[in-house]
């Protein structure tokens, strides 16, 4: 199990209980405003369940799938549905979804390995399909924190799309981090369209 997997189900109490709560308002319905009503959502590493639940709560059919045991167990009992333990180098859905919400998720993956689940992202994807996605703002990668990183910018944003030719970019917005004592940190939002 990776450093990062290993990190999670050790810390799940705690990441749960520091992100279940936040108001993410503005970026779920900025993402829920691309897709029609009842619309067929992958949360793609649901973390705490926040946004599966809010989906839900708004009528959308949603999956939702994390790499971490502890952390699926946590956001089953909190969302009322089972969430799935998947790596995301496992998804194999193909042309299934409207929209997958990857919110601070997918940034765990090394750079190649993250040009290739965009790939199976896409394939997961019905034609015009939309993904929100979030990195750290920055150029660094590695570990940090005893979690991997791949951060971005606008501009690394643009070479990877340009490498992998499946999405359009739809959007990009830099917030500051959403959580109490963390507004320093800066994230890059993306909005991407299935080519």
């Amino acid at each position: 199990m990776s450093d990062t997997l290993h990190y999670y189900n050790q810390n799940a109490q705690a990441f749960v209980k520091s992100t279940r709560d936040v108001d993410f308002y503005k970026t779920q319905i900025r993402f829920l405003d691309r897709l029609l009503p009842h619309s067929y959502i992958l949360d793609f590493g649901c973390g705490s369940g926040r946004d599966t639940r809010y989906f839900l709560s708004q009528g959308y059919l949603v999956d939702a799938v994390d790499g971490s045991k502890e952390i699926c167990k946590l956001a089953s009992a909190y969302t009322g549905i089972q969430i799935q333990q998947m790596l995301f180098q496992e998804l194999a859905a193909e042309n299934l979804y409207d929209g997958i919400w990857a919110c601070s998720s997918i940034l765990h993956l090394p750079y190649q390995e993250l040009k290739m689940v965009l790939i199976k992202m896409a394939n997961a994807l019905k034609a015009d399909g939309i993904v929100y996605t979030s990195f750290k703002y920055g150029n660094f990668e590695g570990e940090r924190n005893g979690r991997y990183f791949t951060d971005m910018t606008e501009e690394s944003l643009q070479r990877l799309l340009g490498e992998i030719q499946t999405f359009q970019l739809e959007e990009t917005w830099v917030t500051a981090d959403v959580r109490p004592k963390r507004g320093d940190e800066r994230w890059l939002n993306i909005l991407l369209k299935k080519i």
